[in-house]
């Protein structure tokens, strides 16, 4: 069992990892004085898991009700948040209650925005369910959902006060969603650990493949980059911004191609690679730094261009609702190095604009879409 410290004062929590968390959720939950909860999964994550989690609650006298609703992008709506909220108060629910978000990041992002808002805020726990969540949705208390026009432009920061990382969950994603969770560990190998980034370019697979040390060791090494980033800049003033490296074109590309056809790390492939482009076509970067992403991703069949069908205008218009941009103008993560990236704000959106298009003329053969 590895753990990893999220020091924040008197919001500190740990993340804990390992296998065969799950059935030992009740020896944990007590520690952190969950009495009764409110669980939100999916029915996806409920078939395949839920009666393990609902045995650990009962073994620890935890009063719990579950709220199942649909997978997908689609449920981080403010008419979803409104009937949890509903359902909550129906029951009984007060302010000394637990919300449990069980699932992938759609699930995190709901029930902890629904933690954030309920009677002005709850306590609430983190249970993730996909690699993708176990280092990026799960840690650093951004709870969200989304408008039709913008991803994660309705939220707050509200962090909880656990974080269970049972890796034998892994074990049911598909090879898709391992891959689109893959990324958001080598993003932050590349936006601060070269060594870490380095490892998982040559061994890519070991962690696809799930490999038991390698892979909890590899989440530890991811959650404790996001956890120093978070403990520095807690509500995103400034250093937390290096984390949306991809996300600027990322977010964009999901909103506008239709929220559930990417995946959200294949998105973040996609805007990595953007991204990397424009910082050497302005002379930001200081190496190269797309092709070897260019060619990792490749490797891993993610997706490495954008479609014909997308308007590139519709794409920046979405970039500028973005929460990073400032006085008008689009702010971008780009890289200098593999290990070193920074917000940059654009005077101007040509330079994107070319490379956009010309991403979108990539010959791209390995795409999971």
């Amino acid at each position: 069992m590895e753990r990893v410290h999220v020091d924040l004062g008197a919001r500190s929590y740990p993340i804990i990892i390992g296998p065969g968390l799950l059935d030992k959720a009740g020896e944990i939950l007590p520690e952190f004085r969950v009495r009764k909860a409110f669980v939100v999964t999916d029915t996806r994550v409920d078939k395949l898991h839920g009666s393990k989690l609902r045995n650990a609650l009962s073994h620890a006298s935890v009063e719990a009700s579950f709220a199942v609703i649909p997978p997908g992008e689609r449920q981080k709506s403010l008419k979803r948040l409104g009937i949890l909220a509903a359902q909550m108060l129906a029951q009984g629910f007060d302010r000394s209650s637990t919300v449990i978000a069980f699932g992938g990041g759609v699930i995190g992002d709901l029930a902890g925005f629904l933690a954030a808002v309920f009677m002005r805020g709850v306590n609430y726990v983190q249970v993730p369910t996909t690699l993708l969540a176990c280092v990026d949705s799960s840690i650093g208390g951004k709870t969200a959902v989304n408008l039709p026009q913008s991803k994660n432009c309705i939220g707050a920061f509200h962090q909880p006060i656990l974080v269970i990382e049972d890796v034998e969950l892994l074990r049911t994603l598909s090879k898709r969603d391992l891959r689109a969770g893959a990324v958001e560990l080598i993003k932050h190998g590349f936006i601060l650990d070269p060594d870490l980034y380095n490892q998982l370019s040559s061994d890519f697979k070991r962690l696809l493949e799930l490999e038991p040390g390698f892979t909890s060791q590899a989440l530890r090494r991811s959650c404790e980059i996001k956890a120093r980033v978070v403990s520095a800049d807690e509500r995103e003033s400034g250093y937390r911004a290096i984390l949306n490296f991809g996300h600027t074109v990322g977010h964009a590309l999901e909103s506008t191609a239709g929220y559930g056809v990417y995946r959200h790390g294949e998105a973040v492939a996609v805007g990595m690679l953007a991204e990397a482009m424009l910082a050497e076509r302005i002379g930001f970067a200081q190496e190269p730094v797309w092709q070897p992403l260019n060619t990792l991703f490749s490797k891993m069949r993610l997706p490495t261009h954008i479609p014909q069908k997308i308007s590139t205008q519709k794409l920046l218009n979405t970039m500028y609702t973005d929460k990073k941009n400032r006085d008008g103008n689009l702010t971008i993560v780009l890289p200098r190095k593999i290990g070193c990236v920074e917000p940059v704000t654009l005077r101007s959106v040509s330079d994107l604009n070319q490379v956009l298009l010309q991403m979108q003329r990539q010959e791209d053969k390995t795409t999971a879409l």
